[in-house]
């Protein structure tokens, strides 16, 4: 039966997922925790009129090539965010509540220019904040991995980034939520619309051990998109086909729901007309 396998939130945009056993649905229709912070140009005027504007420029893995150098770690009880580099095994902590200058410096010698990090309240830095969380399958995510040669479910895993993983299912079961006669899902009470499906960027490309791009992915991950398209999918819900992963949409009715891992979901049946 189809069930939630792994919930993740990723605290500061571009950096590591951070696994949660359950997660909130905040007032914005997103993940608490999601996306709370992110990496910003301080020249840019990045005042916030309204919580779902722009914000100017972010940096994250399209704009940071070389993220796989630094794993890092954040406790959302304490504020705390650890930064370990992967080559020398140096940590360093920054408590983001009074430390977040310090932490700002850090990120600007990394990145090799000045950036600022940034606190946002919901949807804080999301790239669809009208949307909710993203989902795609183990099956999916497996599925994936045997097109690329040495690359593994988990290292896909890392590379496309979702919120939701569901477990039970085949390969893009996702896809069926897509389209204008598609069906909803429920995880625990809460109603999850398929809103759209989610274009990759360069980031999938890129091993996340060594930044290592391979060659003529984008083309090669479309064509091979294209050729296993379920019968179930509705073709005209996609622009194009370098896409893979589930963008939701939640009602507002269930905005501060809770879902956990291991939670079963359900497709509602539609009531005869």
């Amino acid at each position: 039966m189809a069930h939630i396998e792994n919930l993740w939130v990723y605290p500061i945009k571009g950096l590591d997922a951070m696994e949660v056993n359950s997660i909130s649905i905040n007032e914005a229709g997103t993940f608490n925790g999601d996306r709370e912070y992110a990496l910003l140009d301080p020249d840019e005027d990045n005042v916030i009129e309204d919580r779902f504007d722009s914000v100017g420029k972010t940096f994250n893995g399209k704009e940071i090539d070389h993220t796989h150098e630094v794993t890092s770690a954040f406790d959302p009880e304490t504020s705390m965010l650890s930064l370990t580099m992967n080559e020398t095994g140096v940590t360093y902590q920054f408590d983001l509540t009074t430390e977040r200058d310090a932490a700002s410096e850090w990120f600007s010698d990394f990145v090799g220019e000045p950036v600022e990090l940034r606190h946002r309240e919901p949807p804080s830095f999301i790239d669809r904040p009208k949307l909710g969380p993203s989902v795609i399958s183990t099956g999916t995510l497996e599925e994936v991995a045997s097109w690329f040669d040495n690359m593994t479910a988990e290292g896909a895993r890392i590379r496309l980034r979702p919120n939701i993983e569901v477990g039970g299912v085949p390969a893009f079961w996702e896809d069926r939520f897509l389209g204008s006669s598609s069906p909803g899902f429920d995880i625990n009470g809460i109603h999850f619309e398929g809103a759209e499906a989610c274009a990759r960027c360069v980031v999938p490309s890129r091993d996340p051990d060594t930044g290592e791009a391979i060659k003529d992915f984008q083309q090669r991950f479309a064509e091979r998109r294209e050729a296993t398209l379920p019968d179930w999918a509705d073709r005209d819900a996609f622009e194009h086909f370098f896409t893979v992963m589930l963008i939701t949409k939640i009602s507002e009715a269930d905005y501060r729901g809770t879902i956990s891992a291991g939670d079963k979901i359900q497709i509602p049946e539609k009531p005869e007309l």
